[in-house]
């Protein structure tokens, strides 16, 4: 593997582009209502971008062609934005990669149109503690099989499938770099975490089967049994005494080991 190692100085370049992320979360929960659709969900998104002065580096990337890519119910992933109105009880994901001044950041969040129904709101919570296990054994002295354990155990724990079809990936000047990081793994084993490491932990998890398959489009990827999917990203960066969550800094992921801090 080639992993380019980040200096402080560019951790801090892609510390920027990640508050953005965080901050386009938290707003977007005053646009979830009943009857959304998720092209109108794209069209925020791109607002938002405009006004920051950032790019989406999801937009036409292997042709891709919305800014966001929003996931709902069961599809896992690179669900592209439709006019199909979203209902009461529906849940989706929001992946969002941008660049600023050159460095990219990564992330995804789970929301739900009202009041989720018990079987998503207990998904949304595995999903959540499944990431922050990841999370937390991303550290200097471990190794990526210790991060991909982590994630798998927790899913398996609590009774979820995790997808082992996606992984998560370095970032930094480029979209995806080196490492590849699986959401499955043996603990001790695999690419040592070394400081400057910079990559997204990235677990899709659902209540059914893990075989997914892709859509004519090309894109759209969806459980094949039509099991309810939820992920939550994060862009994690190393370092020799801890490891800072760069798309979470306005809260603590310790003090939110139950479920995340709003969906």
């Amino acid at each position: 593997m080639n992993i380019r190692l980040k200096t402080a100085l560019e951790v801090h370049r892609i510390r920027r582009s990640s508050r953005i992320i965080e901050t386009l979360f938290q707003e977007l929960r005053g646009v979830i209502k009943p009857g959304i659709t998720s092209k109108k969900i794209d069209a925020f998104c791109e607002q938002f971008f405009q006004y920051h002065r950032v790019t989406s580096a999801q937009k036409g990337y292997r042709g891709y062609p919305a800014s966001v890519c929003v996931s709902p119910n069961h599809i896992a992933a690179h669900g592209i934005p439709n006019e199909v109105p979203l209902e009461r009880g529906d849940i989706f994901t929001v992946d969002v990669t941008i660049y600023l001044d050159g460095w990219h950041s990564d992330a995804a969040w789970t929301y739900s149109v009202g009041p989720p129904n018990p079987q998503a709101l207990y998904l949304i919570k595995c999903a959540w503690k499944a990431s922050l296990a990841g999370v937390m054994a991303a550290k200097a002295g471990n190794r990526l099989g210790d991060v991909g354990s982590a994630i798998h155990r927790t899913a398996v724990r609590f009774g979820c499938s995790v997808l082992e079809d996606f992984a998560g990936h370095g970032i930094g000047e480029s979209f995806h770099e080196d490492p590849i990081v699986a959401n499955t793994g043996t603990k001790g084993v695999g690419q040592p975490i070394v400081p400057g490491m910079v990559f997204t932990i990235e677990p899709i998890l659902c209540l059914g089967d893990s075989k997914v398959k892709t859509l004519e489009d090309g894109w759209t990827v969806v459980t094949c049994d039509g099991s309810l999917t939820a992920q939550y990203e994060h862009t994690v960066a190393v370092f020799g005494d801890r490891t800072e969550v760069l798309t979470l800094s306005s809260i603590k992921p310790e003090e939110y080991l139950d479920g995340p801090p709003f969906f």
